[in-house]
């Protein structure tokens, strides 16, 4: 690795785009995976679908009990 670079002729934000999208990786426990794996078979959807869908759920829950 060189001790000292030169950014002298770098453009900033070339690479930037506003519109990008980045999605979040969650890693569940075990018992959480297979229990919504589970609920995604039998409603015949995704996990994903199954997660978004339960923390929609809770955030209505929250809600009402603040």
């Amino acid at each position: 690795m060189k001790t000292q670079y030169d950014f002298s002729q770098g453009i900033r934000g070339k690479f930037f785009n506003q519109d990008a999208h980045m999605s979040v990786l969650i890693y569940l426990e075990d018992e959480n995976l297979a229990f919504v794996a589970a609920v995604a078979e039998r409603k015949n959807s995704d996990i994903s679908t199954i997660v978004n869908g339960l923390i929609s759920s809770d955030r209505n829950i929250a809600d009402i009990l603040k």
